[in-house]
């Protein structure tokens, strides 16, 4: 092998092994869907970028493309990967995929070293052939856990499976489903936001304990049918439906689609009872309890919240009886998520008294409106919400400071115009600094905001130091939604 056909084999591994590190980290974040990582990737100009343009200048370029990997398209990828906030997390089927494709490019280019000639399969052939390779393998292996999986869940007598959908507030309503229930009996619920099949199917296998009682699972959907396959695998006792609204439109077009997929929940052959938001459906069931518009005197500040809960027909009180209820929970539209978990409690067999204890004691969800005080100010961690009233009550809260407010935010992701100029108006009439992290609504900011001193970053590893420099002891700093850099 002489010198060049040597340089020429390297770097063909390389580049090869580059273009499959920048896919399956774009596919590990679209849930190894390659049609969403067309057509509803939020950068699609890093495609180009990354993807396609050196694609096409290695075989336009022949010898030349040599330096010009080595001298901007490596490094540019390079510099790109550590820029990422949410890098690629080396899973079992990531390392599967990248031995696989490494195993393909060195077949092929040793077959194109025999030969003499190497056409555009020395590049498009492997990444091809290793993502049919790979997701075959998956899905294999997939339906494999499953039914390993789903022996578990037989496997565990008398076991209670609560499983929650809705666009908004699923996470909290877990959290706080899991721990009233807690405080009589042995409780597993999904660990953060884990919510596709794959992630709960793994959970299963590897982390619900075999001496669990009650097992809370959160259910998300980004297809028509994502919650009817996790409802057929869980068969769910009790189901709850939060509230639903305009998130995911990329995927779900309409309202209308929402609402009927996260209604699939209600197919579980094994339901015996079903707590609905208001917002999705009024049409009366014999299985289903409606929540959200039993709420009454509702006082929210930033020390906590306290509200009162009407009687329904799985409270253990007397007709014209009210539930007074406490918890250090910031923000007023939790009061509608505990209220799920209350009712949850008291179908399950919590009494009144039970509940008004584990309420009491509730702990702020991480990244929730999760108060931190530190240095002299105040912050509010509300980085794991996304939806808009969540963050018009965490714009709320920060109204009751006296001193000077900060707002960090992308906006809403995967929402409407209407719904961003919307918090961008209660954003202008409360805080007196505004800064924007996130170039996907950054137009409609700079459009609409009015804030005294508004800030469009475009790096957001530069966050830590512009706090340091426009902030202070006193001041109030909401983190409203937060979006990774490839959005």
């Amino acid at each position: 092998m002489d010198y060049t056909a040597l340089t020429l084999f390297v770097t063909n591994v390389l580049f090869v092994m580059t273009l499959g590190w920048y896919l399956i980290t774009n596919l590990q974040w679209y849930d190894y869907k390659i049609q969403r990582v067309v057509l509803n990737h939020h950068k699609q100009w890093w495609h180009g970028v990354y993807f396609v343009i050196p694609f096409i200048a290695y075989y336009v370029m022949g010898l030349y493309f040599v330096p010009l990997f080595y001298i901007v398209v490596l490094p540019a990828l390079v510099v790109w990967h550590k820029r990422l906030d949410k890098k690629i997390v080396l899973t079992w089927r990531v390392k599967r995929f990248l031995i696989l494709l490494l195993s393909l490019t060195l077949f092929i280019d040793f077959l194109c070293l025999l030969s003499g000639e190497c056409s555009s399969n020395s590049v498009f052939m492997p990444l091809a052939l290793a993502y049919i390779g790979s997701t075959l393998i998956e899905k294999f292996l997939f339906m494999t856990y499953k039914k390993e999986a789903k022996k578990r869940l037989q496997s565990i007598e008398n076991l209670q499976i609560v499983c929650i959908t809705g666009s908004y507030g699923k996470t909290s309503i877990k959290n706080f489903v899991a721990a009233v229930l807690a405080t009589k009996y042995k409780v597993y619920a999904t660990p953060r936001s884990v919510n596709t099949i794959g992630g709960i199917v793994r959970d299963v296998n590897e982390s619900l304990p075999l001496d669990t009682q009650v097992y809370v699972c959160e259910a998300g959907a980004r297809e028509m049918d994502d919650i009817r396959i996790i409802t057929e695998f869980l068969e769910p006792q009790t189901v709850v439906v939060g509230k639903v609204g305009l998130q995911h439109l990329e995927y779900f077009k309409n309202l209308q689609n929402i609402i009927a997929t996260k209604l699939q929940i209600m197919k579980s052959p094994r339901l015996q009872k079903a707590f609905i938001h208001t917002s999705v459906t009024d049409e009366p069931h014999e299985k289903v309890t409606f929540f959200g518009e039993t709420i009454s005197d509702i006082q929210a500040n930033l020390e906590g919240t306290s509200f009162t809960l009407h009687p329904q027909d799985s409270l253990h009180v007397s007709k014209g009886e009210e539930l007074k209820l406490h918890t250090v929970i910031l923000g007023a539209f939790q009061t509608m998520n505990i209220e799920a978990a209350v009712l949850v409690a008291a179908h399950l067999g919590l009494s009144n008294d039970e509940i008004i204890d584990a309420v009491a004691k509730l702990k702020p969800v991480e990244h929730r409106l999760e108060r931190i005080d530190a240095g002299g100010k105040i912050i509010l961690d509300d980085g794991y919400n996304g939806n808009i009233d969540g963050m018009l009550e965490g714009v709320r809260l920060c109204s009751l400071h006296n001193g000077r407010k900060v707002i960090i935010t992308p906006g809403l992701v995967e929402s409407s115009d209407e719904l961003n100029l919307e918090f961008i108006e209660a954003v202008n009439k409360v805080f007196d600094i505004a800064i924007v992290t996130s170039s996907l609504n950054a137009e409609l900011f700079e459009k609409n905001l009015t804030v005294p001193n508004t800030i469009i970053l475009k790096d957001k590893t530069k966050l830590t130091e512009l706090l340091g420099t426009q902030t202070r002891a006193g001041d109030i700093i909401l983190f409203a939604n937060d979006a990774p850099n490839f959005i």
